[in-house]
């Protein structure tokens, strides 16, 4: 019996603690390891140094002397050679490319967790690199990211006011609202064990997810921004993409609809040539360009089956 006041809270404590564990172990991001190369283009792997002396794998591709580049972030649970249907049409349009993985991803470092803020963290890393590199020129790199990538290049993009061009391909609008859809597609009421998971992953990343949201950084942008978004995507609705384009502050941000799912990329094909013109016109010399306003042609627009873009 007088053991019964430390016995209970030591209890609840291992019990907080177990909660806690698997939590971790319910959303760390599976790591696949890349099994293909970038083949038929003039690659070589490379080692980025990452934050916390952590390493980063990547695919280095280069398109020339003083060459546009574009570092190209996969989604959460990816890695580089699932981005790579993008390397042929943008190496073919004249950009030098960065495929790598993000900590905890692919051939990359392991952490001791992955989240948002730390894919912006590795995105950053990633354009330091590229920036530095002879053959690239370090005024005109640009960025894309898939899914949580896309959330990590819009808060990257909105610390960074070196990066040219951003390209968001399946972003959501608020971590908090997709943990939610998980949540509920697992069966697990918001309250009281739902709206534990939320306040202990923002405990763990160390930032409130309102502050880390693309609905919220897109306001804090100042270079061009292409949203993109499959119509058929039952990860991330469409609505997402919609919700980050009413937050912006400058009509250089843009919306491209298209058919398509979240893990599509094969579905980009029918709008390469539209992606790559705004990562043209974002990442044109300035020199030549000073009065370029990168999205004056691009405003919401949506591609259809069978028809070019349009203005909505």
């Amino acid at each position: 019996m007088p053991l019964t006041p430390i016995l209970l809270p030591a209890l609840a404590v291992l019990a907080v603690f177990g909660l806690n564990l698997l939590i971790r172990k319910g959303l760390a991001a599976p790591r696949v390891v890349e099994t293909a190369e970038p083949e038929g283009l003039p690659w070589e792997a490379v080692c980025i140094p990452g934050a916390g002396g952590k390493s980063l794998f990547g695919w280095f591709i280069p398109a020339g002397p003083r060459a546009p580049a574009v570092a190209v972030l996969h989604g959460w649970g990816g890695n580089a050679q699932m981005m790579l249907p993008l390397a042929r049409p943008l190496h073919d349009a004249g950009f030098a490319l960065l495929f790598f993985d993000a900590r905890c991803h692919g051939r990359s470092d392991g952490d001791s967790f992955a989240s948002l803020p730390r894919f912006a963290e590795d995105l950053t890393c990633a354009v330091n690199w590229l920036q530095a590199r002879p053959e690239v020129d370090a005024r005109r790199v640009g960025v894309i990211g898939h899914s949580v990538g896309a959330g990590a290049a819009l808060l990257m993009a909105s610390r960074n006011p070196s990066v040219a061009g951003v390209v968001s391909l399946a972003a959501f609008a608020h971590p908090a609202t997709m943990m939610r859809r998980w949540l509920r597609s697992m069966h697990i009421p918001h309250f009281p064990l739902g709206a534990y998971i939320l306040w202990y992953v923002q405990r763990t990343i160390g930032r409130r997810f309102d502050d880390i949201a693309p609905c919220h950084t897109i306001g804090l942008i100042h270079c061009p921004v292409l949203l993109v978004h499959g119509t058929d995507d039952q990860v991330v609705p469409a609505d997402d993409a919609r919700a980050i384009h009413a937050g912006r502050q400058s009509e250089r941000v843009s919306l491209l609809l298209l058919p398509g799912g979240h893990d599509d990329c094969s579905e980009l094909d029918s709008v390469m040539s539209e992606v790559i013109e705004f990562l043209n016109r974002a990442l044109a010399p300035m020199s030549l360009h000073p009065d370029v306003q990168p999205l004056a042609a691009y405003p919401d627009v949506t591609h259809a089956p069978g028809e070019g873009a349009h203005a909505q």
